[in-house]
C-alpha cells in the first residue's frame, strides 16, 4: 500500500504531505482545489515524462517522494539488484524524483536511476483509472487479461506462450524454405566459387601466423645476415672469440680448483655459461644458414600475402572470418542440394510444434470456459451493489480460425445495464460513468487476484448520485485523510 506521499511546488501546489491509511480513501474538493495534482503526482513517480511547465510559478524545482510498503518485493528486488540499486528493507520500496528546468533526476531506494528503470519497477504497483481510461476496458484484449486473472491462468498462459514461439518459429522457417525459389544457376555458380576461390588458395592457420614474419625474414635477408655473422664471429670465429677465452677460463679454473678445493662452489657456473654460449653460436650459424634471400622465395611470400588480403577484403578482416565465411556458403550449398530432405524435416517439425500447441490452447480454453460463468457471477453481485440492480452480463468467448498470440479465442464482455436492454459489446457503451462503475464492479469481483498495492479512480462519482453515488462508497471501503 501508499504509505507516504510528498509533493512539493507541482502545478499551484505548495507542499502537501499525505500519509494514506490502509482501504478506502476519498478526496473531495471543489474544482480547482487541486485534487488533480495528486493524480499527476502519482504519474510522474510512476515514470510519466515532466517538463519545466509543470514546476509551481515562480519555484525552479519540483519534488515528488511516495513510500510503498509491499506484501512481497521477490519480483522487484532483482531489478533493482541488477541495476545495482539497493533493494527494498522491510518490504518499503521510496520513489522520488526531482524536476527542474534544466532536467529531470529520478530515484529509487535513493539511488539514482534511469527513467526506464522507474518505469518498470513501479509499473506494476498503481492501477489508475480516469474518466477517459474506463475506456481501455472495452479493449478485448483487456478483457481476456480479466478473465485470466481471475482464473489465475498464469502457468497455462506461460506454458501458451512458449508453445505459441516454438510454433511461429517453426512456421517462419518451414515457410521462409517453402515460399524461397530454388537458386539460380548463376547464384549457385557464386556460392561454389566463393568456396572454390577460399579452398584453392589454401591456407591454414599456422601459415597465416607465420606469414607477416617470414616475408619480413627474407625482404631483409641481407640485413639480417649482416647483423648475425659478426656476432657469430664473436662467439667462435679465432683465438681471440668469446667461447675461445672461456674455454681458457675453464682450464685455469679447473687447475685452480686442483690446487685448492674450495673454490669449486664459485667455480662451477663457467662451464655451464661454455655451454649456454656454444648453443646460442649454434643458433646464430643455423639461423644464417636458413635465411633465404632467394627472390623468388621473397616473391612467393609476396604473392601469398596479396592473395591473403584479397581475400580479406572480400571475406573478413582476417582467417577466422574467411573461414566462417567459407562454412556458411558450403551450408548453403548444403541447404540447397537438400532443398526437398529439408523441407519435409521443416513441415514435420511445424505439425508437430502446431499439435503442442493445441495442446496449450485447449487447456487455457479449458480453464477460461470454467472460469466465465464464475466471473459472470462475481460481476453482477458487485454491480448490482452499484447500482445495476437488474443489469445483465457475459463472458463471450469466440474461437479464431487459428490460435492467436493470446490464445485460441477472444472474447467480448457484453452487458446490459437496465431491463429491456439487450446485451451489447461494452465497447458500445458510451456514458463514462457506467464505464466505471463496471470497472470498479470488475476490480471488486478480481479483489482476490489482483495483487496491485494502489488502485486510483479519478472521478468515480462522474456522472451518479443519490443512493447509486452512496453505493459507489459503500463498495470502496473506509474514509481516510490527508494529514498536512
Amino acid at each position: 500500500m501508499l504509505t507516504l506521499l510528498k509533493i512539493r511546488n507541482l502545478a499551484l501546489v505548495d507542499e502537501l504531505v499525505w500519509e494514506p491509511e490502509a482501504g478506502f480513501l476519498s478526496i473531495t474538493g471543489e474544482t480547482g482545489a487541486g485534487k488533480s495534482v495528486i493524480m499527476g503526482g502519482i504519474s510522474l513517480l510512476l515514470g510519466e515524462r515532466a517538463d519545466k511547465g509543470r514546476i509551481r510559478s515562480g519555484e525552479t524545482q519540483c519534488s515528488l517522494e511516495a513510500a510503498f510498503l509491499l506484501q512481497s518485493t521477490a519480483h522487484i528486488d532483482p531489478l533493482l539488484e541488477e541495476a545495482g540499486v539497493p533493494p527494498c528493507e522491510d518490504g518499503e520500496l521510496l520513489l522520488r524524483r526531482s524536476i527542474t528546468a534544466t532536467g529531470n533526476r529520478q530515484f529509487i531506494n535513493n539511488s539514482p536511476v534511469t527513467l526506464q528503470l522507474l518505469r518498470k519497477v513501479a509499473g506494476g504497483l498503481v492501477d489508475m483509472h480516469h474518466p477517459e481510461a474506463h475506456r481501455s476496458l472495452t479493449s478485448q484484449e483487456r478483457q481476456l487479461d480479466l478473465l485470466d486473472a481471475y482464473a489465475e491462468n498464469a502457468p497455462l498462459i506461460s506454458a501458451y506462450n512458449a508453445a505459441y514461439r516454438t510454433w511461429l518459429d517453426a512456421r517462419a522457417a518451414y515457410r521462409e524454405l517453402q515460399e524461397s525459389e530454388m537458386a539460380n544457376e548463376r547464384e549457385l555458380d557464386f556460392l561454389r566459387h566463393q568456396v572454390q576461390e577460399i579452398e584453392s588458395a589454401g591456407f591454414s592457420a599456422d601459415e597465416v601466423n607465420g606469414l607477416e614474419a617470414g616475408w619480413q625474414r627474407a625482404r631483409n635477408a641481407s640485413r639480417l645476415r649482416d647483423t648475425a655473422l659478426p656476432m657469430a664471429q664473436m662467439l667462435d670465429g679465432d683465438d681471440a672469440s668469446i667461447l675461445n677465452r672461456m674455454r681458457q677460463l675453464v682450464r685455469l679454473g679447473r687447475e685452480l680448483e686442483r690446487l685448492d678445493a674450495d673454490t669449486a662452489k664459485w667455480l662451477s657456473p663457467i662451464e655451464g655459461l661454455v655451454d649456454e654460449l656454444c648453443d646460442l653460436s649454434a643458433n646464430i650459424e643455423d639461423y644464417v644458414d636458413n635465411l633465404s634471400s632467394d627472390p623468388q622465395e621473397l616473391a612467393r611470400l609476396e604473392e601469398r600475402i596479396g592473395l591473403l588480403d584479397t581475400l580479406k577484403r572480400k571475406y573478413g578482416a582476417d582467417f577466422e572470418a574467411i573461414q566462417e565465411h567459407l562454412q556458411s556458403c558450403r551450408d548453403k550449398l548444403a541447404a540447397i542440394d537438400n532443398r526437398e530432405e529439408k523441407l519435409a524435416e521443416l513441415a514435420e517439425a511445424e505439425r508437430a510444434r502446431k499439435a503442442e500447441l493445441k495442446v496449450a490452447a485447449a487447456a487455457l480454453s479449458a480453464a477460461r470456459k470454467k472460469a466465465a460463468p464464475k466471473l459472470q457471477e462475481a460481476f453482477l453481485e458487485h454491480a448490482r451493489q452499484l447500482g445495476f440492480r437488474q443489469s445483465l452480463f457475459e463472458v463471450a468467448l469466440n474461437p479464431l480460425a487459428e490460435p492467436g498470440p493470446h490464445g485460441a479465442e477472444e472474447t467480448d464482455f457484453l452487458f446490459g445495464p437496465n431491463p429491456g436492454e439487450p446485451l451489447k459489446a461494452l465497447r458500445l457503451i458510451a456514458s463514462s460513468g457506467e464505464l466505471a462503475r463496471v470497472m470498479l464492479a470488475l476490480k471488486s469481483a478480481l479483489a482476490g487476484q489482483d495483487d496491485t498495492p494502489l488502485l486510483v479512480f479519478d472521478e468515480i462519482d462522474a456522472n451518479v448520485g443519490g443512493e447509486i453515488a452512496r453505493a459507489v462508497g459503500l463498495r470502496c471501503g473506509s474514509w481516510g485523510k490527508i494529514t498536512k
